[in-house]
């Protein structure tokens, strides 16, 4: 399968253009680079898992980009808090990355299954 044909990848990587595009005029650099790393991880490891040629490496990523969805969630939070992401845009975004991370989570509870038999 191909890892641009999964919508979890598709959805992750609009996520990621949204944030970018939202944050490009930020002066807070640290901050700015740091949320953006964190949404930009989710669909590359999505990427790189699908990538692999083993479902033990697959699961690894995936599991590395649902971390990174927390790590992202955690920031957004923080930005709403700072004022740098108003309540609306920050709320969409950490629906949206909720919903990613329970695709991710299914994905990987499904490779776990084809890894036991």
């Amino acid at each position: 399968m191909k890892f641009e044909n999964l919508e979890v990848w598709k959805r992750a990587t609009q996520l990621c253009v949204g944030i970018y595009r939202t944050l490009r005029k930020l002066k807070d650099y640290g901050f700015r680079d740091q949320i953006t790393r964190s949404a930009l991880s989710i669909p590359s490891n999505i990427a790189e898992g699908f990538e692999r040629f083993s479902q033990k490496e697959c699961l690894s990523f995936l599991s590395y980009a649902k971390g990174s969805c927390g790590e992202l969630k955690t920031q957004i939070h923080i930005a709403m808090e700072i004022d740098y992401v108003d309540r609306e845009t920050g709320n969409a975004w950490l629906n949206e990355a909720q919903e990613i991370s329970l695709i991710i989570g299914g994905l990987m509870k499904t490779k776990r299954r084809f890894l036991s038999e």
